[in-house]
């Protein structure tokens, strides 16, 4: 997050697996709450708007905030959790007890590689309906940009979803992994419904 976007860009074109696809999906979490908190300061700073819409749009700005700096933080946090992994597959296993030392940590660092990402996705999906109040009723002349945030808050929940789904494949346990299938199945349910919803109000307000 402290390089240049020209930088970021450029390190994600690269043969280097990290950053990868969980650091976007974050990225573009972030990107949404950011927009949404541009259309929510276009409402409240509008003199036209009435008091009840920028007060509501003001706990939206206070609300997404927190979200958007949580997320830019998940950007690194997905590259960190990817590094972990693959230093635990790095393990000697010469021996027996190497081996089964190597085994616990590669588990226990996949287990923290789906779990952050569903994290990321459940972060996602608060920016997506987020993004759905303020198509309703932020400002209409920034309705496009309250549009390109739902689009962006829907890809970073599917995306952060995918990644759980790789990560779980390598886990043995499998309470862990029927317990966060449900979980992505529920999210992702809640995410094309809110993508929907927001097509509609979009289209009656355009």
């Amino acid at each position: 997050m402290e390089m240049t976007v020209r930088e970021f860009i450029a390190e994600l074109a690269s043969n280097s697996p990290a950053p990868g696809g969980g650091s976007v999906a974050a990225l573009s979490g972030s990107l949404a709450a950011a927009l949404v908190c541009m259309v929510a300061q276009l409402t409240v700073n509008n003199a036209g708007m009435e008091e009840q819409r920028q007060m509501q749009m003001q706990q939206v700005l206070e609300q997404v905030s927190v979200l958007r700096q949580s997320l830019q933080e998940h950007v690194d946090e997905d590259t960190a959790a990817f590094t972990r992994v693959m230093e635990a597959y790095r393990l000697p296993k010469g021996t027996a007890a190497e081996r089964e030392q190597r085994s616990g940590a590669i588990q226990q660092a996949l287990q923290g590689a789906a779990i952050h990402p569903l994290k990321v996705a459940g972060e996602c999906l608060s920016v997506l309906r987020y993004s759905c109040v303020v198509i309703e009723y932020g400002n209409s002349n920034a309705l496009s940009d309250a549009g390109v945030a739902v689009l962006m808050a829907y890809s970073g929940v599917v995306g952060a979803l995918l990644n759980v789904a790789i990560n779980l494949r390598g886990i043995k346990d499998q309470d862990f992994c029927k317990s966060m299938d449900a979980e992505k199945a529920s999210l992702l349910i809640e995410a094309r419904e809110l993508r929907d919803e927001a097509q509609n109000i979009l289209n009656s307000r355009a």
